[in-house]
């Protein structure tokens, strides 16, 4: 039964680790665009979205991904022949990707609050998107669990890539006209 437990708080961390993932990069995209705006609204906006970042980061998406990666492994210690399966070297291997792109944001997090605005809100857009992608590919690969249908999640993973560039594309255009 402890597994179960074990198996559910794991999945509840992850869900606020995403939440925390998505929203911190809406945080940099309208602390990037706050920056380019006349005093005071610059210095009241630039102020807010900071501390909003600092209580997201810290309170949430920090230890939601050490919490994930804890439940994580006793999940794996209650069941070691996962990591017998291809699957979970796959969803592995994404995972990994995924703390990656954590740090990245912490990089960026970091940079902004010394007010270095190194990435365009244009920039920052696409790079929201980048963790859907990994939730897309990590749920499909541990639901799916078999090689043929991971290939075939791989394409799909692909084409939902593309439609979604190709709409942060036409968002933009509408964005512009505006």
């Amino acid at each position: 039964m402890a597994f179960y437990y074990l198996k559910a708080l794991h999945i509840i961390f992850i869900v606020t680790w995403f939440a925390g993932l998505f929203y911190i990069i809406r945080i940099f995209i309208y602390q990037t665009e706050a920056n380019e705006k006349a005093e005071p609204d610059k210095s009241i906006l630039t102020k807010e979205y900071k501390r909003n970042a600092r209580l997201l980061w810290y309170g949430i998406a920090w230890p939601s991904a050490i919490l994930t990666l804890i439940f994580g492994f006793a999940v794996l210690w209650h069941v070691p022949a996962y990591l017998s399966e291809g699957f979970m070297h796959v969803k592995l291997g994404m995972v990994f990707l995924l703390y990656v792109y954590h740090g990245i944001c912490h990089k960026i997090f970091t940079q902004q609050r010394k007010d270095y605005y190194k990435y365009s809100s244009a920039q920052l857009r696409v790079w929201n998107e980048v963790a859907t992608i990994f939730l897309v590919g990590i749920v499909f690969i541990i639901v799916l669990k078999n090689t043929l249908s991971m290939v075939w999640g791989f394409v799909g993973l692909l084409l939902f890539t593309f439609v979604l560039m190709f709409a942060i594309r036409i968002y933009k255009k509408i964005r512009e006209k505006k």
